[in-house]
This record gives structure tokens, sequence and C-alpha cells, in this order.
């Protein structure tokens, strides 16, 4: 009988004897998607986009920087945060700097049980990125459409329950428009041009990235952007939406 040996954090394709036990302390919770709270609660509360803020002074944040400095620096092809700080730090920090533009050379970013929320737009910067393994981080409930730029990226671990519209339960999608820190991009995520004076328009979109379906924020300049965004996954909202509790979405399976 061949047994299963967790993979935990490490790479696709790690033998196994250089797999190491999980590293996670704890693990991330919510009940944004959670389908028991749901049912207890006779059905879906509308969700917001977690607001949870970075704090820039601790020495997480500060270790994690100085991480990424690095790496860009070296040239170095993976980027494991919890490896390089250590699970304590790495624990503490809930969104990525958006200095992770700079990972230029990186393909293999190694997220796993991370407390993050969100992932800034600037990760579709990361032009050599082919691994993506955020996988039992239960907060991250979306993804910026800018990581479709990463034309690279052919392998991804996404714990799909924890997602938006995920085709199990189909929880539901926060109403937009939505803020939170550090999520509006520097220009439009379809066309790459600076926004105008009206700001943008956001939607919801579910693509197909790697090898998982992904809810997707768009940062639109204009309602011709939203027209040339890419159809949606199959069996997922045919179009991009705005979300709320009134969006029809395919049934659960």
């Amino acid at each position: 009988m061949k047994l299963f040996r967790p993979r935990f954090n490490q790479r696709e394709g790690t033998p196994d004897s250089e797999l190491k036990p999980n590293p996670v302390h704890v693990y991330p919770a919510c009940n944004c998607v959670n389908v028991i709270h749901a049912t207890q609660q006779d059905g879906w509360t509308e969700p917001d986009l977690h607001q949870d803020k970075p704090d820039t002074t601790a020495a997480a944040w500060r270790a994690l920087e100085e991480y990424i400095q690095a790496t860009a620096a070296s040239g170095n092809a993976e980027f494991n945060p919890r490896t390089a700080i250590g699970s304590s730090l790495w624990e503490q920090i809930v969104a990525l700097p958006r200095s992770i533009a700079s990972l230029k050379s990186v393909k293999y970013m190694i997220l796993y049980g991370s407390h993050l929320v969100r992932i800034p737009p600037d990760i579709g910067q990361m032009e050599n990125l082919e691994e993506f393994d955020p996988y039992t981080s239960y907060k991250l409930h979306w993804f910026p459409y800018e990581i479709t730029r990463c034309k690279k990226l052919v392998r991804s671990r996404v714990s799909t329950r924890a997602l938006y519209g995920n085709y199990k339960f189909r929880p539901p999608f926060p109403r937009l428009p939505a803020s939170a820190p550090d999520i509006l991009p520097d220009c439009c995520s379809v066309c790459g041009w600076p926004f105008g004076g009206s700001g943008p328009t956001q939607v919801w979109i579910s693509l197909a990235v790697a090898t998982d379906v992904l809810p997707l924020l768009v940062h639109a300049c204009s309602e011709d952007c939203i027209q040339r965004l890419p159809k949606p996954h199959s069996n997922y909202v045919p179009v991009p939406h705005r979300g709320g509790l009134d969006l029809v979405q395919p049934a659960a399976r």
C-alpha cells in the first residue's frame, strides 16, 4: 500500500526524503465562506472584503521586506517567507508588501498556511512565476485580476473551498464597489492605462488560473475594458458581475 505523504509547504516534485513536518503553528479562520456558519444563520450573510491592515512598524513586516529585498537582489527562484522569517513572524502577516513586484526571478511562491487576506495587484509583475501555492490560507477568498499577467504560471494549489463563489457551496461575493487597503492597482487591470478622473470600475470574474478557478477582482478604466474581459469559466457566473446576495450563481455541487 502506498502511503499518502503530505507536501505541506514544499515545492512540487520534492522527494519524499526531503519532506518536512507541517510548519504551521495556527491556521487562519473566519466565517466569510463557512457553509456551517451559513446553515446556522439560515442562509448566507453578505460578506465584506477583509479590512485588516498590516502593521508596517512591526518586526514581522520589517523582516518580510528585508527578505523580499534579499530575494530580489540574489535572483533566487523561490519565495518562501515562512522558511525565511520563521512561522511566528510569518503568521502575523495579513497582506504582502507591494514590493513583491521586484521579485522578477521568482518561479516558486510558497505561501502555505498563511494568514493573508489579500494579494496585492503587483503580483502581476512577477514575470517568471511558475508555481503559486497559498494552500490552507483560509482567509484568502479572492485574487487580483493582475495575476493573469503571470504568463508562465502553470501550477497552483489553492484551498478552493475558501473562495467566493466556489463550486462546492457557492458562497456569495462581496457587493461592489468595495474597498480594502492596498487593493487599488496603479493602472487598469485590463489595458494597463491610467484611470480617468472618475476612477476605476470594479467587477468580479471567475477564471482558470494555472490549475484552479479563482474569483478575480478587476479594476477597469472603462466599460470597453470590461467588455474585453475573457469569458468566465464554465459552471460559474457567465458574465462579469458586481456580487451581492441577489447574484444568481449556478447550483452548488
